[in-house]
């Protein structure tokens, strides 16, 4: 059920995101606390501000009160992916080639289950490829539980 009311909602939002020049990073439908976040993650060259996130919101809000794909009450959410935004879309891993990674696997891989170094890229869809140490690691990704960019302070 969480998967499909995501990609309903991303289908909703995605005209609205791109008439306003945005990019739909990702859409998460799930439960806190007792209570239910229907989150969309949104970019723009050059960063979001928070009247951004408020004009996709009422756009999107309004859609949803229209349609309600969601019967549950739910709190809606629209903000940016921060600077350690995971990476998900082929789009993704081809715009953040030479960048920092962090990539956690589910399971260790010679006793690791944490990496962080330079990606390299995706390959063939299913592997991704990092450098560590003048070291290039290779991943599926299915064993990859979370890849975002690292943040360097």
């Amino acid at each position: 059920m969480r998967q499909n009311i995501e990609e309903i909602v991303s289908n909703i939002a995605i005209p609205f995101i791109e008439k306003e020049g945005f990019e739909l990073v990702d859409v998460e439908y799930v439960l806190e606390a007792g209570n239910r976040y229907l989150r969309i993650y949104i970019d723009k060259e050059g960063g979001v501000s928070l009247k951004d996130c408020q004009i996709i919101s009422e756009s999107v809000s309004a859609k949803l009160d229209e349609i309600d794909p969601i019967k549950e009450n739910y709190f809606l959410e629209v903000s940016s992916p921060g600077l350690d935004r995971p990476l998900k879309k082929e789009a993704d891993f081809e715009r953040y080639k030479g960048r920092d990674v962090e990539v956690k696997l589910y399971k260790p891989l010679n006793g690791k289950k944490e990496f962080e170094g330079m990606l390299i890229g995706l390959f063939d869809k299913t592997k991704i490829k990092i450098s560590v140490d003048d070291e290039i690691l290779e991943f599926d990704r299915k064993e990859i539980a979370l890849i975002r960019l690292a943040v360097k302070i």
